[in-house]
């Protein structure tokens, strides 16, 4: 399975879907590809993903005591990634709590062969976990292909873009599969 991560915060008229479906396309042959369900980026990953031609699997927050439901911009998202996606995970985290969402993002991690990160180089800035989220699957010898598109841009007011990081085309070859929990 590939998981697919990164930054929410691209700029109106950012595209990658086209460059995303190529490069999902060129990586390991029948893998499916899992993202956390949401607004933005994980919308544009499952219609990638279904244009490859590859499964998706989405991550959903599990109903919790106490957890909040997922915020009314992702609703939407959620439901049309649901009608996108083969499979379903559930995952008792709270969509509303930064660092619970992250947790479910390192479990979506730890459950993958390789990793595929939207991200432009920039550091962790508190707000943005990309950075985080790439070093969290690197210290695990989990193969990450970086994806920055030629023109995206990140929205005014998000983490400094500091240097572009590498821009793979290629994914590498996978690691045995992990199982999530």
């Amino acid at each position: 399975m590939i998981a697919v991560v990164g930054h929410r915060d691209l700029a109106a008229g950012t595209s990658l879907a086209a460059e995303l479906r190529d490069l999902l396309e060129r990586c390991a042959t029948g893998a499916s590809v899992l993202v956390r369900a949401g607004a933005g980026l994980p919308v544009v990953v499952g219609r990638a993903v279904r244009e490859a031609g590859r499964k998706l699997v989405v991550l959903l927050p599990a109903p919790a005591p106490g957890a909040a439901a997922l915020p009314p911009y992702d609703r939407t998202a959620a439901g049309e990634l649901l009608v996108l996606a083969e499979h379903v995970l559930l995952l008792p985290y709270d969509p509303a709590d930064r660092d619970a969402s992250v947790s479910a993002d390192e479990q979506l991690i730890r459950s993958c062969r390789q990793v595929v990160a939207l991200w432009d180089g920039s550091p962790s800035d508190g707000r943005d976990a990309t950075a985080h989220l790439v070093a969290y699957a690197r210290a695990r010898g989990i193969p990450v292909t970086v994806f920055w598109p030629a023109g995206a841009v990140r929205e005014p007011g998000a983490a400094p873009s500091g240097t572009n990081g590498p821009r793979s085309r290629a994914c590498p070859a996978p690691p045995a599969p992990a199982r999530l929990g």
